[in-house]
């Protein structure tokens, strides 16, 4: 069996889930229009240059939501799911996640993306395994706005990804191979950790970096 790893923003699906979940608050006013969506864009920038503030994105980016009665924002998610994520959900990229099922690799998501918001898109891939930014909860459940654990990001991924496959029982050595998909500098750590590192739709910054070590370069959107 191979262990398959796939990032989600940008490589599975073409926008990041995070951002468009944020519009999508703008969208049906539950966020404060341009003010909140300019922020939400000045923290998409700060993740595309390599310097984001989790802790602080993540308190800004569920404070829209995390305050409503739970119902009524998996009911958001479930619209978001409808109109906004399920357009992105190219044959292609299903494809390419549907091979490495079928080959009965053990297939994992892994985003910096909030369990929130992602969940739903990854069952939409047919993965039943998700490693993602762990929202805290209180002692009635509520959503705190705080990080539980290492986040899912950066050099936390391959933290996260230890820490789910002792959970399994499992090691990286009982894989023959390890495949990770990622567009994005910010993987770089788990890219390099890996076997079978793919720049997946990759960033510039990225692809000159996969043409220098010789790795795989797939574009599914182009």
């Amino acid at each position: 069996m191979d262990l398959t790893l796939f990032d989600l923003d940008g490589t599975l699906i073409p926008q990041d889930s995070d951002h468009a979940f944020g519009g999508y608050m703008v969208e049906i006013g539950w966020a404060d229009g341009a003010a909140w969506a300019a922020r939400n864009d000045g923290f998409y920038a700060d993740y595309q240059r390599g310097d984001l503030d989790l802790d602080e994105y993540v308190e800004f980016a569920t404070s829209v939501w995390r305050a409503r009665p739970l119902a009524e924002a998996e009911a958001a998610r479930a619209e978001f799911m409808a109109r906004i994520v399920a357009p992105m959900l190219r044959d292609n990229a299903r494809a390419l996640v549907q091979r490495h099922l079928d080959a009965g690799d053990l297939v994992v998501v892994v985003t910096a993306t909030n369990e929130f918001v992602t969940a739903p898109i990854a069952k939409a891939f047919g993965v039943d395994h998700l490693i993602a930014v762990q929202l805290e909860r209180d002692a009635t459940g509520s959503f705190t706005g705080r990080v539980q654990g290492t986040p899912s990001f950066q050099a936390g991924k391959i933290v996260r990804v230890n820490e789910w496959l002792a959970a399994q029982g499992r090691r990286w050595e009982d894989f023959e191979r390890v495949h990770f998909y990622s567009d994005s500098m910010n993987d770089l750590p788990l890219l390099e950790r890996v076997s079978h590192p793919v720049a997946t739709n990759p960033t510039s910054a990225l692809e000159a970096l996969a043409r220098e070590r010789g790795w795989p370069i797939l574009k599914l959107f182009e």
